[in-house]
This record gives C-alpha cells, structure tokens and sequence, in this order.
C-alpha cells in the first residue's frame, strides 16, 4: 500500500500521516471508497478511491482484484490484478434508505466512516441521477426517478422549476411528501396496486402537489416501474385545471340560462343522420338522454306531418343558399302532449366557403303561442261581443218598437174613444193586445237580466231534489196553448215517470220552456214536436227535436253566444232577444251538464240537454 501510495502522492496525500492534508483535499470524504452492488459490479468509487486505483467504475469486482480468500464482512486483502499492489480493505454490507443492499470497501483507517447507509443512499442516488439526466433533461415535464419506496435519485432541471427544490434538498423527502396531504393516501394506493398488479404501460393520476413555498398546483401525474425504480412526469395543470373550472362553471350557469328559457342547442352535420342534442333539448321533446337517440328520422316521427317535411325543405334551401332560418313547428312528446318549438339556425362553413353543419337553438313556446291564442280568441270575443251589441241593438230596436207601438196606440184610441165609448168590444181586443205587448216586453227583459246574472257570476242556483217528469210535464202543459194555436203537437215522451234528480226547479224548467219556445216558434204547421226523458247511470238528458226550419251548418258553432240569432238583422221574420239559447247553454254547465245542438236545414233541430243526476251543492 506505502507504494501505491508513493506513486500518487504527488496529487494524494498519506492518509494514516496527514488526516489534515487528506481533509483539505478531499473533504469529509477523504476515505478511499468503492461501492459495489449484489451483482458484485463496482457502481462508485470516489476520488480518493480513484487516485489510488484509477477509474473502475462499471466493472465487475473480480476483474479488478484478486483474492486468496472469499471477501467476507471485515477486513480483507485485495491484489489490483493491474499492479499486484496488495491493499487491505474494510467490507462492510450496507443497506441504503430504499432498502437495497451495497457492498462498501473502504481503505484501512476507517474510524471515521459516519453513517454509511446515508452515504451510500447519497453516493448511488446521485451517481443514477447523473447516468439519467441528459435523457429525462430532454423532456418538458417535470421528471423524476425514485427508488421503492419514493425517495428521490434524480430529478431534471423542470422539475426544480416546477417545485423549487434542488435533488440535495430532496434527500431527506420522498415524492409522497410533495403531494397534498388530502391525496397523499389517494396516490400511494394507486402506485401500489399499479406495482401489485404489475400493470403495462403507466399509471396517470391527478393530484394536488405543493411546491417549495407552499403553493398548491394541480398535477398529473404519470409513473411507471423499471425494476425497483419509479419513473414519474408530472405536468402542472393548475392553470388548465382553472380554465375548465371557469368552462365549466359557465357551462352550468347557460344550462340553467337555457332551463330558464326553455332552449336548447343543437348541431347536424350535413350528410349525416345523427343530430347532438343538449339537456335541454331532450327536455323539451320529452325523452330521456340515453335511451332517446336523436336522428332526422327519430325527430320527424315526433313533429307534426305537416311542419316536418316543411322542416326538411328548410334545412336544404339553408344548406344552398347559406342564410340563416327559422321556422316553428308542434311535436307530440311520447306522453301525448303537444308542443310549440321554435327553430333558429345558422350555416357552418369549411375553408373552401361549402356548408358542412347546421347548428342553432330550439326553443319551447307553447305558453307564448297559448297566450297569443288566447289574445286571439279575446280580440275575436271582444269583437263578437260589439257586433253582438250592435245586432242586439238593431234587434231590440224592432223588438222593443213594436210592442211599444201597440201599447201607444191601443191605449191613445182607448183614451180618446175613436171607436166610441168605453165598453166597446173592440177594446177588449185591444186591451188583450196591450197585455201581450207587455208579457212579451217582460220577457225580453228578463230574459236580459237572467244573461247579465250569468255573465256577472251573480246567478246562484238553489239546488233540490225534485221529481224532473213533473217539470217537463208541466213545461209541456205550459207551452201547450202556443202549440195548438200554431198548429203544432207536442209529443211527450218519459223514461221515468217518478225520476228524481238534484237541480234548481226554476232553472230547469227555465231550459226546458226556453227550448220548447224554440221548437214552437221555428217549426212548421202541422208539425210535430217530440221530448222526451232518457235516464242514464248518472245523468239524464232532455231531448227536444222538432221539424223546424232548422239550422245553417254555419251559424250552429255560435248560435248558443248570447243575442246570436239564425238569421240576419235584415231578413228575420221571427222574434225574440237571442238570449233563450245562450241562457239554456249557461245554466246546463252552472248544474255541471252541457248542452248540444243537431240540425239540418228543412228537416229540423234536435236539443239536448245533459244533467247530472245528483248536482252537488
């Protein structure tokens, strides 16, 4: 050994004689050393070590040295088989802090070794690291190569970047401690079932990682094992991780926008079948999203013949002329509910000006189109009713100046006696035309009355149980003295002779003379008119059919609208308010019945009032 020595003392110094001159040479390290690992291929030799014997780096221990006994634990002769130099070595077998076991030789005068298990960690980290670099130096991602267990070997420039720690300040922590407390647990399990199951390829998983000063970064990991060695890229996407939060958090407020307003969005490539649909829009159709598959077919079946093939031809001429379109439309939902939607659309072109996709929003306007229709139907009402006053005025106007004229003239030819004096028969006849002129006026008035009660929800119904034969009988009886001086029989016709239902009495009788009057005033002489009583389970009907001069087809959807009247103002020959219908209609549906007209012109109309049996209170 003194002669190795001898020969490099130029550039080291004599160990055993000068610790000092050693120390100021080479550091704490200043013992020759070499480690070897279980393959017995030496993996490190410091400087020291290196002066004495050369670089031997990467060889195996046998074609260096020669030995006469096996090298066991303690104190061993080596020869350098370069030289025949014989040098004692102290053999220890070290385990490093991944759990791995080294062979350490160290040159006698080893007082001073320290912790060698920190040492060789230390020596072969670096010394991987170091063989690792100029590869994983080349990617962009933080990378790192770690034992078992996590503890660092190597790390590239990216990931100092990245967390701010150098490979020395990394010695005493390991890649777990670098991830978020609340995902440390997350990513052990994950590595070791990856490790367990002895998984291809590699395992990615996302994290929360902390950096040198305590930032939090959102990271995706990626690892994989080579061996004992895990190899591990970590990408930081905190600030990808905030765009899709933002994205997401405005994806969230335009679903609820679209909720809100009903629209939904939509896309259909030009050529194809299948149309994306939103959540929306599978609500506004009514289906479920996964079991509805959204096609040009499955969609036209829902949309109404005649708006889906108009819709068709409107996504074609889109296509053509490249303009923008709408258009609304109805759909069936599979419950059986109809829908109103409206569809706006645009083009989406390619680099050479051709449509390739139309895109745009679908909105639900059903209660937009039902309170237009409603506002239809009121300006049609509103309308209706001042035509209705102005018919009514010119009607009333005859109506009332006729009786009105009587009753002057018959009395004004009674006062002055023109026919002479008082106890004339002559007057009694016109004293007989005053009483009727003004029975006619009362009804007229009342009949008036009766609708303002009705329309003003004024018109209470005293509800009794009543035998209902009796009452159409006596309507009949009523009505009868009419008919006869008309030439016209009454037919009476009952089910149920002791039938009893719970109506207001007045009221129905009401229905029944306003009808009967009807039938009267419109039938032909020598007519016939029938009524009758039909008893179901739980309503009865009134039936009233005569041989009239009926009804036209056009005039039956609103003879029953109050002072409506057949006939125009011009050319009517028959009295009356052209309230005996509308009153009969409103007092059928206040007893929760209905009432329903048949009639053809020259053959005769038939009545029929619908009651329940029991009308509750």
């Amino acid at each position: 050994m003194s002669n190795i020595l001898a020969k490099k003392q130029k550039s080291s110094p004599d160990m055993k004689g000068n610790k000092d001159q050693s120390t100021s040479l080479y550091g704490d390290d200043y013992i020759p050393r070499m480690i070897i690992d279980e393959k017995q291929k030496i993996i490190f030799c410091n400087q020291p070590f290196k002066d004495l014997c050369g670089d031997i780096e990467g060889n195996n221990i046998d074609n260096i040295f020669s030995s006469e006994k096996e090298i066991n634990i303690g104190e061993n002769s080596l020869t350098l088989k370069t030289n025949k130099q014989k040098l004692s070595f102290q053999i220890d077998w070290v385990p490093s802090q991944s759990g791995e076991r080294f062979m350490v030789g160290s040159i006698e005068d080893t007082s001073d070794k320290g912790n060698l298990s920190s040492y060789v960690t230390e020596k072969v980290m670096k010394k991987r690291g170091e063989e690792a670099a100029p590869f994983i130096d080349l990617s962009f991602d933080a990378c790192s190569i770690t034992d078992s267990k996590g503890n660092f070997i190597t790390i590239n420039q990216n990931f100092t970047s990245l967390f701010g720690y150098s490979l020395e300040e990394l010695t005493e922590k390991n890649i777990f401690d670098l991830v978020h407390p609340n995902d440390q647990k997350k990513l052990k399990d994950n590595i070791k079932l990856f490790k367990e199951n002895k998984t291809e390829g590699y395992l990615t998983i996302e994290t929360y990682s902390i950096d040198k000063a305590g930032k939090t970064l959102w990271i995706e990991w990626k690892h994989s094992f080579v061996g004992e060695k895990l190899y591990s890229t970590g990408r930081d996407l905190t600030p990808l991780k905030f765009y899709r939060e933002s994205l997401q958090r405005q994806q969230k407020k335009l679903t609820e926008a679209e909720a809100i307003g009903n629209i939904g969005q939509w896309e259909w490539e030009v050529g194809g079948d299948k149309i994306k649909f939103s959540d929306q829009l599978y609500a506004i159709f009514g289906v479920e999203k996964g079991k509805f598959n959204p096609t040009l077919d499955s969609i036209t079946r829902m949309i109404d013949r005649r708006d889906s093939g108009r819709m068709i031809q409107v996504f074609q001429r889109a296509v053509i002329e490249q303009n923008d379109y709408d258009m609304d439309f109805r759909l069936t939902r599979p419950d059986g509910e109809l829908r109103y939607v409206r569809c706006e659309g645009r083009c989406e072109t390619d680099q050479d000006d051709d449509v390739i996709a139309l895109y745009g929003i679908m909105q639900d306007i059903t209660d937009a189109t039902h309170r237009e229709l409603d506002l239809v139907k009121a300006k049609e009402s509103v309308e209706h009713a001042y035509a209705a006053k102005t018919q009514f005025l010119a009607n009333m106007s005859h109506e009332l100046r006729t009786p009105l004229n009587a009753i002057i003239g018959f009395s004004e030819m009674i006062e002055r006696q023109l026919l002479g004096p008082i106890g004339t028969e002559k007057y009694l006849e016109y004293i007989g035309g005053i009483r009727e002129s003004g029975e006619h006026l009362l009804d007229l008035i009342s009949d008036i009355l009766d609708m303002s009660k009705i329309e003003a929800g004024k018109y209470e119904l005293n509800i009794e149980k009543f035998n209902i034969a009796k009452v159409i009988g006596m309507a009949a009886h009523m009505m009868e003295g009419r008919a006869l001086d008309a030439e016209i029989k009454i037919n009476v016709n009952l089910d149920d002779e002791m039938l009893q239902i719970a109506a207001d009495r007045r009221a129905v009788m009401q229905m029944v003379l306003n009808l009967l009057s009807n039938a009267v005033k419109f039938s032909h002489t020598k007519g016939n008119i029938d009524l009758s009583l039909v008893k179901k389970e739980r309503h009865i009907s009134i039936i009233i059919k005569d041989e009239g001069i009926g009804i036209p087809a056009n005039k039956l959807a609103n003879i029953t609208m109050p002072f409506e009247q057949a006939e125009s103002d011009y050319t009517r020959e028959y009295e009356g308010s052209g309230l005996g219908l509308a009153i009969t209609k409103e007092l059928a549906e206040m007893h929760g019945g209905n009432l329903h007209i048949e009639s053809t012109i020259d053959v005769g109309t038939t009545v029929t009032i619908r009651l329940p049996i029991q009308k509750s209170r």
